[in-house]
């Protein structure tokens, strides 16, 4: 969306619901996705109907709206019009701010309720509730510096959704999450990975070996933790080699190795393709024959926590460790962090993949059978011979790559 990035547009999963009648402007907060038909429902023609989505443009009255699915939207506002300020996450519909319509300025988010043309294409507007970009943005920051002071994410072990907790692993050691009904749960959508996009969820549907992240107050010994928001998702990690590459649709079909089934995968602009160097390789395959197979890193390390909720960069280019850390990248004294490593590995692109070659894939759970690449990298000959179990140990976890950044979590 025009204005809007994905991280900002996530944060409004707490999205606006409005209701207006002659005599009263009721705003009431709920929680939804953003394209939920509560806020996105295309009305009968001159029915009551409601938008929301970013500010594209104003000029003078008018409004173009870029809705969060589907064509943007003309809104002329009328001096009837009602326009307020809501921060965001308020719940109280009386804590309302009236404005005035130069006071909306693009990359605003809005809610528009009044009367659809006939082809929903336009809308006279008789109420507009705003969130002001500025305030998106710091509530936005807060809410990444709660994820790096209270979040923990790992590989989910058991579920018990009779007592409402989650058993997961982070750096091979268990921490309980315990929900309550206040509880926030989400699930990442099965081809995507951007922590802005999952949905409301429920405990029932997080499996074992899931990705799991939560938010919350843990306990003095780190074993424990009531979270506030949890979120899960499936993430396909897998070795195979490539059967063939169509570049016009920019998908692979590939051999897994453990299944012995043929797989589809798209890749998009998003994915990241990486390649290891023989050298690189070798070092790796040294670490995980090592030990280090067994050990899952951090997922949201202090290294590869992103705060924009985009793929993980390197701190630096030429460094191989952080502040703390062992020369293969990790904390002194633990695990390699393998995905610093692997930050250094060469980009890689479409046409360098070629049929026969081995990689390993860390995929999104995908739909009607065909996952998207989140990380793919080749060049992993020498890392399968040493350790051709190696999985997790060895890939970026998908919470660094679209989750906000949670600390270096865990006991």
């Amino acid at each position: 969306m025009e204005g809007m990035n994905a991280t900002t547009k996530r944060f409004l999963a707490i999205t606006f619901c409005a209701a207006s009648t002659a005599g009263s402007f009721l705003v009431p907060i709920c929680y939804a996705s953003p394209s939920s038909q509560a806020t996105q429902e295309a009305a009968a023609p001159g029915a009551v109907s409601r938008r929301i989505g970013a500010v594209k443009a104003i000029n003078g009255t008018a409004i173009t709206l870029t809705p969060d699915s589907g064509p943007d939207v003309n809104v002329t506002v009328q001096p009837a019009t009602r326009i307020v300020r809501i921060a965001p996450g308020e719940k109280n519909p009386k804590n309302v701010t009236p404005i005035q319509l130069q006071d909306v300025q693009v990359g605003d988010r809005i809610l528009v309720a009044g009367k659809a043309s006939d082809d929903n294409l336009s809308l006279v507007a008789s109420s507009v509730v705003v969130m002001k970009r500025s305030d998106l943005d710091a509530r936005h920051q807060q809410d990444l510096q709660d994820w790096q002071k209270r979040g923990v994410g790992g590989l989910a072990k058991a579920v018990d959704a009779a007592t409402g907790t989650v058993t997961i692993s982070v750096r091979s050691k268990d921490v309980v999450i315990h929900s309550s009904n206040a509880t926030t749960i989400l699930r990442y959508a099965p081809d995507s990975w951007q922590f802005d996009e999952a949905k409301p969820s429920t405990l029932q549907e997080i499996h074992p070996g899931d990705q799991v992240n939560a938010r919350g107050d843990r306990s003095a010994d780190g074993s424990q933790l009531a979270a506030d928001e949890v979120v899960s998702g499936s993430f396909p990690l897998f070795s195979a080699t490539i059967n063939s590459v169509d570049a016009s649709s920019s998908t692979l079909s590939v051999h897994d190795l453990l299944s012995k089934k043929t797989v589809t995968v798209k890749i998009t602009q998003d994915s990241q393709l990486r390649h290891l160097p023989p050298e690189m390789a070798l070092r790796f395959a040294v670490l995980l024959k090592g030990g280090a197979a067994g050990a899952t890193p951090n997922a949201a390390s202090s290294s590869g926590s992103p705060a924009n909720g985009q793929a993980t960069r390197p701190e630096s280019p030429s460094s191989g460790m952080g502040a703390g850390g062992n020369a293969a990248g990790g904390r002194a004294g633990g695990p390699p962090d393998f995905q610093r490593l692997l930050s250094h590995a060469p980009l890689a692109s479409l046409a360098d993949l070629h049929k026969g070659d081995a990689v390993k894939i860390l995929s999104t759970e995908g739909s009607a059978g065909v996952g998207t690449v989140i990380i793919l990298v080749s060049g992993v000959e020498p890392i399968l011979q040493a350790a051709p179990n190696a999985g997790q140990a060895m890939m970026l976890a998908p919470w660094s790559l679209g989750a906000p950044a949670a600390d270096a979590g865990g006991p």
